[in-house]
């Protein structure tokens, strides 16, 4: 009689089985594989194990079905249409625990439940603000990617939509990952992302493809085009790792760039290619749009205009980088000038929007959250992005977002010295806190952040004229002119910590859960200080 087996599926690559070995094991548990190593290189080894119980023998050929319903189906051959509809019971099967989570956030974008990362194709279309991310649908740690949905008319008050995008696996696809979303020469709405086929190896062979998808952006069909990009495109130039296309725009020219490295290890590099055809299916490599021969990779590029610059984001499995200079389309080289961090703390894989109106809007990635909660991951604040007068990124909160204030509390003109200053914060755990500071002659500024229970641990956010520091990270931040004035945006939803410093430096950080009846205290060493304005709001919810 067998009363119990547990199954244990080893895969030597998580995002990308090439093999799979069911071996006899003794405990459950669900799949695991965070990005990890440098930054959020995948782990060497995840586990799949699941336990099943019978109650009588079965036979072999009982056996072999049992197991072909238990592997995942896109390895059976699953439509997308089949994934979607299943990947979607799974979702709404987990949404309940999730949603009842005290630490699951309320004013940021984020999946209605399980495991997601990467922002994908942000864009602004036929009246609506689109966000598609990364998902995994049957876990709340990291696995085989789906696109995830939601939108917006305002910024404000956001919606979830059916998942858009899944693998196929009657095509040979295992997973769909990151990727933008563009209007095509045809005026079709179309998807580019990376797929990992069945048996492939992400590190050598990619490939991307690309959906079309109706009016409202709900419904893709994958090009018959695909792939749209394969490696003999690129002239005999192998580039590892190569994934992540992003679309963009030099007067009638349309290019994509896509991230990945030169070397077996290293020599990152941003590859360039430009349309050939206006329903975008086929390109021509123009060679590498911009190295960074010291990185080990250079995921997610971003290549945007602000004013009369061009910007490239890159996140090169660290903090995410940014680079402003010139492009010079006829030769399909960028030269920067500057270069800089988008974010010091848990802030990754950002993509980028142009709203009709010129501006730029970007989200990223917070990773970092503590699992067990049937969820895990969610966007950043939509931040508009500008340059300084010398060159440098600002960033600040997307002006929309005032909309979600409710009453506030105030205080003017209060001086600061050692022993600080206690403000009492509107009861709840989402906030939104400004504090503009007038350094005068005091030498550090600290605020801290607490619950009114004793054992709440504090958030601490420290300025001593040339660094900020929040809890233990760090950023560069010098400000300018004879007075010194400080601004902090500081924003707290349950576990969520983002804090924009000047509009220049930026920290985010996930915490642990903040009570509902928290305190503000501000105090000025080394000298005296003046809290020229504090204003505290609650933020409501943006579902």
């Amino acid at each position: 009689m067998l009363r119990a087996i547990c199954l244990k599926i080893r895969n030597p690559n998580p995002r990308n089985p090439k093999e799979i070995r069911i071996s006899k094991s003794e405990s459950s548990f669900p799949p695991r594989s965070k990005r990890e190593g440098k930054g959020f290189r995948p782990s060497a080894l995840s586990d799949f194990r699941l336990r099943i119980s019978f109650g009588s023998r079965i036979s072999a050929f009982g056996f072999y079905l049992l197991i072909s319903f238990l592997l995942p189906l896109h390895l059976l051959g699953e439509t997308a249409d089949e994934a979607i509809v299943r990947a979607t019971a799974a979702m709404h099967a987990a949404s309940p625990r999730a949603q009842a989570d005290p630490s699951h956030p309320l004013f940021h974008v984020i999946s209605p439940a399980q495991w997601m990362n990467d922002p994908n194709g942000p864009i602004y279309y036929k009246g609506f603000y689109h966000v598609f991310y990364q998902l995994t649908p049957y876990s709340a740690d990291s696995g085989v990617k789906y696109w995830g949905h939601a939108r917006s008319r305002d910024l404000v008050k956001w919606e979830t939509l059916p998942i858009a995008i899944a693998p196929s696996g009657d095509l040979g696809e295992d997973s769909i990952w990151s990727g933008c979303c563009t209007i095509n020469g045809l005026g079709r709405p179309m998807i580019f992302y990376t797929s990992i086929g069945q048996g492939k190896s992400a590190f050598d062979q990619a490939v991307q493809w690309a959906a079309i998808g109706d009016d409202n952006l709900i419904h893709w069909q994958k090009s018959p085009a695909n792939p749209v990009l394969s490696e003999p495109v690129n002239d005999g130039v192998k580039i590892y790792d190569w994934r992540d296309p992003f679309i963009f725009h030099d007067g009638k020219q349309t290019f994509l760039v896509t991230g990945g490295h030169l070397a077996h290890e290293g020599e990152a590099a941003v590859s360039i290619y430009e349309a050939q055809n206006a329903g975008l299916t086929q390109w021509k490599y123009r060679g590498p749009l911009f190295k960074l021969p010291e990185k080990p990779t250079a995921e997610c590029p971003n290549f945007f205009q602000l004013g009369n610059q061009w910007v490239l984001f890159v996140s090169p499995y660290g903090k995410v980088q940014y680079f402003v200079g010139d492009f010079d389309a006829r030769i399909y080289r960028f030269t920067a000038h500057k270069t800089g961090v988008v974010d010091y703390g848990s802030f990754y894989a950002p993509n980028t929007m142009l709203v009709p109106d010129g501006r730029r809007l970007t989200w990223g990635w917070l990773n970092g959250f503590p699992g067990g909660h049937a969820w895990n991951g969610c966007l950043s604040l939509p931040r508009q992005l500008s340059l300084s007068s010398d060159g440098d990124l600002r960033q600040t909160p997307a002006p929309q977002l005032s909309k979600l204030r409710g009453k506030p509390v105030s205080w003017r003109n209060v001086p600061l010295q050692t022993a600080g200053q206690t403000f009492q914060l509107p009861s709840t755990n989402t906030l939104e806190i400004e504090a503009d500071i007038d350094l005068q002659s005091a030498k550090n500024i600290a605020l801290e952040i607490k619950g009114a229970s004793p054992d709440s641990k504090p958030v601490v956010i420290n300025f001593d004229g040339a660094q900020l520091a929040v809890m233990d990270t760090t950023a560069p931040l010098q400000i300018s002119g004879d007075r010194k004035k400080l601004n902090l945006r500081i924003f707290i939803d349950r576990s969520v910590l983002e804090v924009f410093a000047n509009d220049t430096a930026c920290i985010t950080k996930i915490i642990p859960t903040l009570d509902t009846d928290a305190v503000l205290k501000i105090r000025a060493d080394g000298g005296a200080a003046s809290a020229e304005k504090i204003q505290a709001w609650p933020m409501t919810t943006i579902w």
